[in-house]
């Protein structure tokens, strides 16, 4: 009877010396965790690089205002202006292929503001219609951005002396090589965040490890000396020269 009391003080002694011995292995492990943790640096690094549009859009258009009597002659002069106008871009150069005209819109014109109202989509109707206001845009696409730009700048005189009343309405720019462009500056901005860890780092006497984690922050294209920025990123339509900028947010180990 006592020697099996004995084995029983024994083993009870046992279980409780491995409870201690995993419990502060327990312990230390998570302290181990936690200051691993803590070893961390977190930083954002950025890269920028000009570049020039390659494509542009350029909206313009035409009108003629009709009596209510002369809406087929004024058709038939719109006819005749879309003609004046599509000779005169391809005299400047622009292939044919890069013009598209849309189709001509028509809209009254009402008597006095009191004859107006607007149906239900917002179309606008007279109670008293005294003719007719006819508008065709022509828009073109093209790469050569600097005879488009160019152009935008003489073709309203020149048309009008021609008996077009031509206006300008919108002119878009952009950079159709961003997809290439993003992989390349990604990088730039990881080696960026490296850098700037690194110069950290070293203030405090410790040094970079390896890499923890990367992500990509705004990717965006402003105008050249832009300093517009936005968190769901921007894309500046309105300039030829633009910045693009890439935002890498990342995490180091300190060693």
């Amino acid at each position: 009877m006592e020697h099996a009391q004995k084995n029983h003080i024994a083993l009870a002694a046992l279980i409780i010396g491995l409870s201690i011995v995993i419990g502060t292995s327990v312990v230390a492990f998570t302290m181990y965790n936690i200051k691993s943790l803590a070893n961390v640096i977190s930083v954002t690094g950025s890269a920028d690089k000009l570049v020039k549009s390659d494509t542009v859009k350029w909206v313009s258009g035409f009108s003629r205002s009709v009596s209510i009597d002369d809406l087929r002659s004024g058709s038939a002069d719109m006819k005749r202006d879309l003609e004046i106008v599509r000779a005169y871009f391809i005299a400047a150069g622009i292939p044919e292929s890069d013009i598209s005209a849309q189709p001509v819109a028509t809209s009254p014109i009402c008597e006095s503001q009191q004859n107006i109202f607007y149906d239900k989509s917002g179309n606008q109707n007279c109670t008293r219609t005294t003719g007719y206001a006819l508008r065709q845009e022509v828009i073109i696409q093209s790469s050569d951005v600097d005879r488009i730009t160019k152009l935008t700048q003489e073709a309203s005189d020149a048309l009008i002396e021609k008996g077009v009343f031509f206006s300008s309405q919108n002119v878009e720019y952009y950079y159709n090589k961003l997809s290439e462009l993003r992989i390349e500056m990604l990088s730039e901005a990881t080696q960026n965040a490296k850098l700037r860890a690194e110069k950290i780092a070293e203030s405090t006497g410790a040094s970079i490890g390896f890499l923890q984690s990367a992500t990509m922050g705004v990717f965006q294209v402003t105008a050249k000396n832009s300093v517009d920025f936005s968190d769901y990123g921007f894309y500046d339509t309105n300039s030829i020269e633009k910045k693009v900028t890439a935002v890498v947010r990342a995490s180091f180990s300190l060693q």
